[in-house]
């Protein structure tokens, strides 16, 4: 599994501000009902009701924020850059301005796992980050994230 089985050129996209997380997630919802033809109510739904669970930010100015829904036939995402960081409850208390979200099919088990730990690792790179960070062109941000690394050093 690469980032480029889960991520579309058209789920990518970069935002002034977002006020809130919840407003987050209604972009989010948003961008997936246009990418993937989920219902946008549930997709911001499923991300309330995981984030509830604990904040999804792993540090370092990065959240994850995942769900499960009906309906999906495989593990999809999407990546937001924001322009202006948002609080996200982050444990190292930095503000949040990469996003990569991820939705999974209700009864995925080990796939959506792998998937979660292929994005993590993926921006857990700082070069990689360091790209995201200086690029607002949606394209750019999506061959960034898609173009396979020279080596897979462990």
């Amino acid at each position: 599994m690469q980032i480029a089985d889960l991520l579309k050129a058209d789920g990518v996209k970069l935002i002034a501000s977002a006020t809130s997380k919840k407003r987050l997630f209604h972009s989010i919802g948003e961008l997936a009902a246009s990418c993937y033809g989920l219902n946008a109510t549930d997709v911001v739904e499923a991300l309330v009701e995981r984030e509830s669970l604990g904040p999804t930010s792993v540090g370092h100015g990065i959240a994850l924020p995942h769900a499960r829904l009906d309906g999906l036939d495989r593990v999809c995402g999407l990546f937001i850059r924001l322009e202006k960081p948002l609080d996200f409850d982050s444990v190292d208390r930095q503000p949040v301005d990469l996003v990569f979200a991820l939705f999974a099919p209700t009864q995925a088990g080990v796939e959506h796992l792998k998937a979660l730990a292929l994005v993590s690792r993926t921006m857990r790179d700082p070069a990689t980050c360091t790209k995201l960070r200086s690029n607002t062109d949606a394209a750019t941000l999506h061959t960034i994230l898609t173009e396979r690394p020279a080596s897979q050093a462990a």
